[in-house]
């Protein structure tokens, strides 16, 4: 493709230092040791990516309170039938575990045939018998709490999966369900989600119900860093012109284990011949379609070179789906690196979906749900053998003439971008910012550089186990109230995520040549922050947006250092941390006014200049 059709890409380079894949000796990797040391908390929130063990941490969590915390049963809820396995039995005694997980067969909902509605009677029997682990969907889940009430769930644990799901809008009924058990008092709650971005508009939970849960957070940085095979995650969007078919090629490497997710009919990138039609069309462009492999329903293709690639089309909603979906789960081929080359997919492969050797995951199409783009990301990012790369990739359709869609275009050139900042906030280690006295002390477990630490100049520490960052800012304000203690702790990427989504703040950080940064930072982050937060003092509210500010734009400002020869990239690991040292560094006194005079979207601008161009004829 011609270099003015993509967007600023996500490079990210990591130290695959394995950390976080070798457990301990009760058979628990970092994140799961992490949560486990929480086991005894009422309500727990596990934040931490695709692939660093939710499901684990959950069963070690749940065995622990049905054996020692006097807990009844636990309930597991996940929002479809095929995470289900997720919730398999295992082992655990194996790897140095008290005991071991188990689910009765008849209580694996998810395996049983029917639909979610018909198996609430099978959620009354378990909790009138001896049993005590239940797996089910959200729906079945919901469709209990309606005919049976809250009251049934007493003493119980509630595990939901994929907790992303759940809204605080009083449409949102497990969110509803939930409001409740939460208010009852007398269940344990432990919420999972891969997705740092609760709800994308809307938060999960009300912030006073939010009060009552204790977080874990384990980032992509401390999961990603600590691999074994997985040096590198690309992230890049791409436009295109006429069919997605004509272009994705360019894009598409047949040598890559892929999955690609075509778009919506409904979308202005569908082609409008319908999905299957669209199938065919990539399946062409691959090569010569040689048949079906009649064990798993897999598509046979041979590519120009001679390769026999084999496709696991999931878009085809007819009787061979269910082979080709049950090949695809199938346990004995989970380490086969083999078994298929590319997936084909519309609305599945996507959370919760489990095959460690993808490579790239191509989108057609923009996703305007950030929690999307995090979970189909989430799809490559497993750690295997031999994979030292992964990358995603996001087709976006240019515009044609009319001015509609001209609109469209640029509208999905600003979510892109949106989405693109964001990302590099997910990717780079997580910030702890002090203000900066003379008063101030190095913090036990950070280094501080070959210097040590200097109580004359500005710090910036790293904790090589957790990745986190500490860096001094002169002139910056603490959070004095719990809640604002915990926003600026776990929740910066929340804020970051609403002002980036903002439409107004981006077209002007990227297209007004007389803007003054701080309209940004200070005026439109502040009404951000009033009006997600209403609840927090004043003061309180300038400390998140001070907080916020400094995470964007330290990333963006460490990026400037390292890539003047290589724009469009940013490097990951220790350069990260090294570009954030050289600019605190060259400037005599870090503080937050500096910071706000930094535009998040500077470098950005010549690389959109077709946009704009675009904007202003509208």
């Amino acid at each position: 493709m011609s270099d003015h059709k993509s967007i600023p890409s996500v490079s990210v380079n990591y130290a695959q230092n394995g950390s976080s894949k070798k457990p301990n000796e009760l058979g628990m990797r970092a994140m799961q040791e992490r949560a486990f040391e929480k086991r005894g908390e009422q309500y727990l929130l596990i934040k931490s990516p695709p692939a660093s063990g939710k499901s684990r941490a959950l069963m070690f969590i749940a065995l622990d309170k049905l054996h020692n915390q006097d807990i009844k049963k636990a309930i597991i809820a996940v929002p479809e039938k095929s995470i289900g396995a997720s919730f398999n039995n295992e082992p655990l005694s194996d790897f140095g575990f008290f005991t071991d997980w188990e689910v009765e067969p008849k209580w694996n909902l998810c395996n049983a045939p029917g639909e979610d509605g018909g198996k609430i009677k099978s959620v009354e029997t378990f909790l009138n018998s001896d049993d005590k682990i239940l797996v089910c969907t959200h729906a079945t889940f919901r469709f209990a709490v309606d005919r049976f009430g809250i009251e049934v769930f007493d003493d119980c644990l509630i595990a939901i999966d994929e907790f992303h799901h759940v809204s605080a809008n009083p449409d949102n009924k497990l969110g509803a369900h939930l409001k409740q058990l939460i208010d009852r008092d007398k269940i344990h709650l432990v919420a999972m989600t891969g997705s740092y971005f609760r709800g994308d508009a809307e938060a999960v939970l009300l912030p006073e119900d939010e009060a009552n849960f204790v977080s874990i957070t384990y980032t992509y940085y401390e999961q990603l860093n600590g691999y074994e095979f997985l040096k590198n995650l690309n992230i890049g969007y791409y436009f295109y012109s006429d069919s997605y078919a004509e272009d994705i090629m360019k894009v598409l490497n047949p040598n890559e284990k892929t999955i690609i997710h075509i778009p919506n009919v409904n979308s202005r990138e569908s082609t409008k011949l319908g999905k299957n039609t669209e199938v065919e069309h990539i399946i062409d462009a691959l090569g010569d379609w040689q048949g079906i492999d009649e064990e798993t329903g897999f598509q046979l293709v041979k590519t120009a070179d001679g390769k026999i690639l084999k496709i696991a089309d999931l878009v085809d909603d007819d009787t061979k789906r269910d082979k080709v979906s049950a090949a695809l789960r199938d346990p004995k081929q989970k380490n086969n690196r083999d078994h298929v080359d590319i997936i084909i997919a519309l609305g599945m492969a996507k959370e919760g979906f489990d095959w460690i050797w993808c490579e790239h995951a191509l989108t057609i199409g923009y996703r305007s749900s950030l929690t999307e783009i995090i979970q189909i990301i989430g799809r490559a990012t497993r750690d295997a053998k031999g994979k030292t790369h992964a990358r995603f990739t996001n087709l976006i359709a240019e515009p044609d003439a009319s001015e509609d869609k001209v609109v469209d275009a640029i509208n999905d050139t600003l979510k892109a971008i949106a989405a693109s900042l964001l990302m590099e906030q997910v990717l780079a280690p997580k910030f702890t910012f002090t203000p900066k006295t003379l008063k101030n002390q190095p913090l036990d477990g950070f280094d501080y550089g070959e210097a040590g630490y200097d109580s004359d100049k500005n710090n910036v520490g790293i904790n090589q186990n957790t990745g986190e960052i500490q860096i001094e800012i002169k002139g910056l304000a603490e959070p004095k109230s719990e809640s604002a203690q915990r926003i600026c702790q776990e929740d910066l990427n929340e804020v970051i995520t609403a002002f980036v989504q903002d439409k107004t703040t981006i077209e002007r950080g990227l297209f007004d040549e007389e803007l003054v940064p701080e309209e940004l930072t200070q005026i439109c982050m502040g009404k951000i922050i009033k009006e997600k937060y209403p609840e927090l003092e004043d003061e309180d509210q300038e400390a998140v947006r001070q907080h916020a500010v400094a995470a964007l734009n330290l990333v963006q400002k460490a990026k400037d250092i390292l890539n003047t020869s290589n724009e469009g990239e940013v490097s990951g690991s220790t350069a990260l941390i090294d570009g954030i040292r050289k600019f605190t560094m060259d400037v005599r006194n870090l503080d937050i006014d500096l910071i706000d005079s930094i535009n998040p979207y500077e470098r950005r601008e010549s690389k959109t200049s077709r946009c704009h161009h675009n904007l202003q004829t509208r």
